[in-house]
């Protein structure tokens, strides 16, 4: 008889035990897909609405309006014709107000430019150039400082130092902003001494 006790007393722990385990599961369980339900909904998958993708810098056509344009990108108040050919989309151009000294590497020379950058995107891409002009200012530096005096006496050397410096900038956007969109560094100015 005295088994018969013992036993009696251990099923009603086990099924304690059984039924604890059952409720940590479940609890578990609803903590996951509350956490999934609240990644998603913070993901935008669910409730809302949900974006086709980023907002970026858009390609502009002849003619078409920018409705992000700098204001002061119109100065002459005149409305601006383009010819037929050519791309179908404008460009644009920022041109920066001071110029850039540095010295060339390995050399005692000095290399003073001025600049202008084109892009063919909406007004946000020379926004963000005016925004972060000095943080492009310390990139142009770099890579003037970085330029061979040999480099800066030819036309391939010149279009090698653009490309370096479009890059420059695009980096700095991207950094900054998600986008580069920079097409060309132009020269305003060239001067080597």
């Amino acid at each position: 008889m005295a088994k018969d006790k013992s036993d009696k007393k251990e099923e009603p722990e086990k099924a304690k035990g059984g039924m604890m385990k059952i409720i940590i599961i479940a609890v578990a369980m609803l903590g996951v897909g509350a956490g999934g339900a609240y990644g998603a909904f913070a993901a935008g998958l669910l409730g809302g609405e949900v974006e086709a993708g980023p907002d970026l810098p858009q390609m502009v056509r002849k003619g078409e309006s920018d409705p992000y344009a700098l204001p002061d990108s119109d100065k002459d108040g005149g409305e601006i014709v383009y010819g037929d050919g050519g791309s179908e989309y404008r460009t644009v151009y920022y041109g920066f107000e001071d110029s850039f000294t540095s010295n060339l590497s390995d050399s005692p020379g000095l290399i003073q430019v001025e600049l202008a950058v084109s892009t063919r995107r909406d007004g946000r891409v020379l926004q963000w150039v005016k925004n972060h002009e000095l943080a492009i200012r310390s990139a142009i530096l770099a890579q003037l400082a970085a330029t061979p005096e040999a480099d800066v006496y030819s036309v391939d050397g010149k279009q090698s130092l653009s490309d370096r410096l479009t890059k420059a900038i695009n980096e700095v956007l991207e950094e900054n902003e998600g986008f580069g969109g920079i097409e060309a560094v132009h020269f305003k100015g060239f001067l080597v001494q």
